[in-house]
């Protein structure tokens, strides 16, 4: 039985969201959101950042395509219609569980830096640059890995014909789409760097003017593209006309980057092993490195599995000076130790050894803020001295997640980085990403190296933390979330809220965030999170009341069937049947 009306394609943003859309995380009393119900299904659901994407899925997998041909068809539909966050110019990391073998798989489809990188990339005079100097332009633009990674996942799960899941996209870019509030909001916001990029400028703000909510907006160069990859697979996309768009816009720009023909032929997937950590009888798989998420997300599951954060509930503040100090230590590690695992050692098994995290766990016993964090020592199967990384990692992307009519699961988390990336649009009629910002700017502290720095062919560190939890051998929660190294804390308290404090998905999703990575506790603004602020400066934390955007998509598995929730803080929806 249908549980939810299908979106008709030419729904617009506005109508679609209030599918599942939240009440206010503040309209209930205390922390916990009064929000209307999941979105429930019996036989497949997907979770996507905007409905146009969400009902491309939907499609796909009504018509009985797996998981994996969805996740195309949403991609190629979310690059259109919010380029902000994602699109063929940037990477993404894919976590999928395979109902018939019952095996987690993970695959790796981050940018590269170029062949021609070295640690001084973002250096001038022996000094970093200033971050946005660094970001505008060709300089930031590393090789782009998504076009590689859907390919690289329908050859492996993909059951639909791989030329049909581009029809929506390929239609909404030709006939044009309705500007959603949040791409007219931000295009507004950002007309300065917009703008430097002549090709970026023209598309944007035609005559002039920026694009405004609600008109309509086309893309023919995309629709182009979309066409090649339909035809040739992801071969068009790193060789021939495409190819030699991308490189001629980077080596165009106004900051010139390095980016060459030869990093776009040499480009590969990598299928990664998956880090899981073990939480209340459950396995909470995702992402290892070049990826931190997995890691962190797991220390911060792992330290505070030794206490009552059920009973404490989710109006506590001990329970969020317990889950706050620990992300601060897990964060501590994540600055010293991860970092792309193919150039540098990283304790991947270390950092989530139970008895590690028993140990560090020991340090949040008391009743106050810890006054200071620092890196702990994990078991190493061989050493290496590291600083700790100095780099800055600032929200965009976007999540997906998927459970298809046979059981299988997918999480991804995509992304270009910074809001619209490098500034940077191709010939094609996509952004390119400014993930190369994402390595750290020194190569070195005080003569130590530092693990994250640029590379030939590296893989930037990350946070994204797309997130399969297991029970039993089976999933039980599907989730991921855009939102820079702040994902970490969203992904670990969306899973706190659902198994500890037993919030069903929307109500996970739209619980008000508290999020600590270096000392300072953010609280959500406008929301109940505020009014734990008094309390949490008692225990000796600095706190700061600010926006926090996540994008956060969640099914959850039952023995009932699948509910969904999708963060009310964007344009999300879930879809299922």
């Amino acid at each position: 039985m249908r549980l939810l009306l299908a979106l008709t394609l030419a729904a617009s943003p506005a109508l679609a969201q209030t599918a599942t859309d939240a009440v206010a995380p503040e309209a209930a009393s205390g922390l916990a959101p009064e929000v209307v119900a999941p979105v429930t299904a019996q036989t497949w659901m997907v979770a996507a950042a905007n409905p146009l994407a969400a009902e491309a899925g939907a499609r796909v997998l009504r018509e009985g395509g797996s998981a994996a041909d969805a996740m195309v068809a949403v991609q190629a539909v979310l690059g259109l219609v919010e380029p902000q966050s994602s699109g063929l110019g940037g990477g993404a990391f894919l976590v999928w569980y395979d109902a018939e073998s019952g095996e987690i798989t993970t695959l790796d489809g981050r940018e590269t830096a170029p062949m021609t990188a070295t640690p001084l990339l973002f250096q001038k005079d022996g000094e970093p640059m200033g971050f946005w100097d660094a970001v505008v332009g060709g300089l930031s633009v590393g090789t782009p890995g998504t076009p590689a990674l859907m390919e690289a996942a329908h050859r492996r799960w993909g059951t639909a014909n791989w030329g049909s899941l581009f029809d929506e996209a390929i239609a909404h870019a030709e006939d044009g789409f309705a500007v959603s509030p949040r791409l007219a909001t931000l295009v507004a916001g950002d007309m300065d760097r917009l703008t430097v990029a002549p090709a970026t400028a023209a598309y944007f703000y035609p005559g002039g003017t920026a694009i405004a909510e609600g008109s309509t907006l086309t893309n023919p160069a995309y629709a182009a593209t979309l066409r090649a990859l339909a035809a040739e697979g992801a071969a068009a996309f790193y060789g021939g006309e495409i190819a030699e768009g991308i490189v001629g816009a980077v080596r165009g720009a106004a900051q010139p980057g390095q980016l060459s023909m030869q990093d776009l032929a040499a480009y590969e997937v990598i299928e990664r092993p998956a880090v899981c950590a073990d939480y209340r009888g459950a396995e909470v798989c995702g992402m290892g490195p070049p990826s931190s998420g997995a890691l962190t997300v797991g220390q911060i599951l792992g330290m505070i599995e030794r206490y009552d954060i059920a009973a404490m509930g989710p109006d506590s503040a001990e329970a969020w000076r317990i889950i706050g100090d620990a992300s601060r230590l897990a964060f501590a590690d994540r600055g010293r130790y991860m970092a792309d695992s193919d150039f540098v050692p990283v304790p991947t098994k270390g950092l989530v050894d139970p008895a590690y995290l028993a140990d560090r766990a020991q340090l949040l016993s008391g009743d106050d803020a810890l006054p200071e964090v620092a890196p702990g020592s994990p078991p190493w199967d061989h050493a290496m001295l590291l600083a700790d990384d100095q780099s800055i990692e600032l929200p965009s992307t976007s999540h997906i997640s998927i459970v298809d009519a046979a059981g299988n699961a997918l999480s991804m988390t995509t992304t270009i980085e910074n809001g619209f990336g490098s500034r940077v649009m191709a010939p094609g009629g996509f952004l390119l990403n400014n993930e190369l910002t994402d390595f750290s700017f020194r190569s070195h502290s005080d003569g130590v190296p530092i693990a994250n720095r640029v590379e030939p062919g590296k893989r930037p560190r990350s946070s994204m933390a797309p997130t399969i939890v297991m029970r039993d051998g089976a999933p039980v929660l599907v989730v991921g979330s855009p939102g820079g190294s702040r994902i970490i804390g969203y992904v670990a308290k969306t899973i706190v809220a659902h198994m500890d404090w037993g919030m069903d998905a929307q109500q996970a999703v739209a619980l008000p965030h508290l999020v600590n990575r270096f000392g300072t506790y953010d609280l959500e603004e406008g929301t109940a999170a505020e009014g734990l602020g008094i309390a949490l400066t008692e225990m000796g934390f600095e706190t700061s009341v600010r926006g926090l955007t996540s994008g956060l998509h969640v099914i959850a598995v039952g023995p009932d069937g699948l509910s969904g929730g999708a963060d009310p803080r964007r344009e999300g929806v879930a879809i299922g049947e």
